[in-house]
């Protein structure tokens, strides 16, 4: 056993429900999601690697794990502050039941729709008027987290990998590192201020020389390296009569 501290790599499995009643909202058990019919194509399921400290899962699984041992099962509560946030008045607004008809949307309590870019809950339907709330659908719950605490990871490619995969939430990146030179391939070009952001976190967290982000396309376009031509054979020369 390992006692975890902050910036290790540690590799997890969890599940998430609601203390109130036990209700599974999360977990990384594909098998488990499918059967709750929570299941995200665009999640990688399975064990994942988080950097301790780095804030890739809510705050109260990143604080309890600090001090704890690998190869352990461990259970607890984690407060709403420590988790999706407390209930915020000012994000629920009360629009009119016409702005959904124009887009033929019939408003219904707890359905999720999307607002300007930001996703919002129906609470209510009175009338003419529909109460959206903009909070976070599990912010003021109290949580029931179980994870199974696995070993640190060491593996420095694999580190990358999670590290990014979860930064990033994509499920395609590529990561290929050789004398501790790291080239991450990517479906489509990030922006130049992440690039960056990201690049000082790699190489400070993994403890890496260089990173540089490519693009599937852009990688496809690199020329491969040209055969070289084959040496002449030296024509005799013939002898002077």
């Amino acid at each position: 056993m390992v006692k975890l501290k902050k910036g290790d790599f540690v590799e997890v499995e969890y599940i998430g429900m609601l203390k109130e009643d036990k209700t599974i909202f999360d977990t990384t058990d594909e098998k488990k999601a499918k059967e709750l019919q929570i299941h995200n194509s665009h999640v990688v399921y399975g064990p994942v690697a988080i950097c301790l400290g780095e804030h890739q899962v809510i705050k109260g699984i990143d604080d309890f794990l600090i001090g704890k041992d690998t190869e352990q099962r461990y259970s607890f509560e984690v407060k709403p502050e420590d988790s999706f946030g407390r209930k915020n008045p000012k994000l629920l607004k009360i629009v009119s039941s016409t702005m959904f008809r124009k887009q033929q949307i019939q408003p219904m309590v707890g359905l999720q729709v999307n607002v300007d870019g930001i996703l919002g809950t129906i609470r209510s339907v009175t009338g003419g008027r529909v109460v959206l709330d903009f909070n976070h659908p599990l912010s003021g719950r109290e949580l029931i987290y179980e994870v199974t605490v696995h070993d640190v990871v060491l593996d420095k490619k694999k580190q990358l990998e999670s590290y990014l995969r979860v930064s990033l939430g994509l499920k395609d990146l590529e990561v290929a590192l050789e004398n501790d030179v790291a080239q991450v391939t990517v479906s489509s070009e990030l922006p130049k201020e992440i690039q960056e952001k990201l690049r000082k976190k790699c190489i400070a967290l993994v403890s890496i020389q260089k990173i540089e982000f490519v693009t599937k396309e852009a990688k496809k376009e690199m020329p491969e390296d040209l055969p070289q031509e084959p040496i002449p054979k030296e024509e005799p020369v013939p002898e002077k009569a």
